[in-house]
């Protein structure tokens, strides 16, 4: 099934698709990038488009679902695949920044279960309704949601960062310039001075 999966980029029949989606909601859209097919539908249409997908073009197959942040909202993916057509298509929602929620969709296909609890833990992504929204790779403790773009990344500031020598560091006298923050450290006063120590 990866073959054929691979193999198969576009939607056979793009206006079955097109009807299909406007029935769900006349603000849901269909295009093509790339040799994909996405299905773009506002949140509060999720289920029913998943669903509509599902019955209607033969869409059983449930793949993957993931988020993306785009530092003023998050992007919801769902890629879906009809092994009867050989053809897939992803669908795409968006939420907000401030509090994201999103249906859960393990009602529609049970195998989406897994991949919310993911995007949960990663990203902070509410999943209202979901049967066991419980962390799946991060330990009870950990604090925080990795894949946010405004998550710290400890590590680089622990370690040294191997970017780059600064300017004036090899002896050669001319005059440094001020110190880079690794990538991933977004506040300047934030780092191992600060942590267990007094600032002041």
């Amino acid at each position: 099934m990866t073959e054929s999966m691979g193999a198969t980029c576009r939607w056979p029949d793009l206006d079955s698709l097109r009807e299909a989606v406007a029935a769900v909601s006349p603000e849901a859209t269909v295009s093509e990038g790339f040799g994909d097919v996405t299905v773009s539908v506002p949140a509060d249409q999720w289920l029913a488009a998943l669903t509509a997908l599902r019955d209607s073009m033969g869409l059983i197959y449930f793949d993957w679902l993931s988020a993306v942040d785009e530092g003023d909202s998050f992007s919801i993916y769902c890629h879906l695949y009809a092994p009867d057509r050989l053809g897939h298509v992803l669908v795409l929602t968006k939420l907000p920044a401030e509090n994201p929620a999103l249906d859960t969709a393990t009602g529609v296909f049970r195998g989406a279960a897994w991949h919310e609890r993911e995007t949960h833990e990663m990203f902070g992504i509410a999943f209202p309704g979901h049967p066991y929204l419980k962390p799946l790779l991060l330990s009870d403790e950990f604090e925080g949601h990795p894949l946010r773009k405004d998550f710290v990344l400890t590590a680089r500031v622990s370690k040294s960062w191997p970017g780059a020598k600064e300017p004036g560091g090899s002896g050669d006298g001319s005059p440094s310039r001020r110190k880079m923050q690794p990538p991933g450290v977004p506040d300047p006063e934030w780092g191992p001075h600060t942590v267990g120590g007094d600032r002041g």
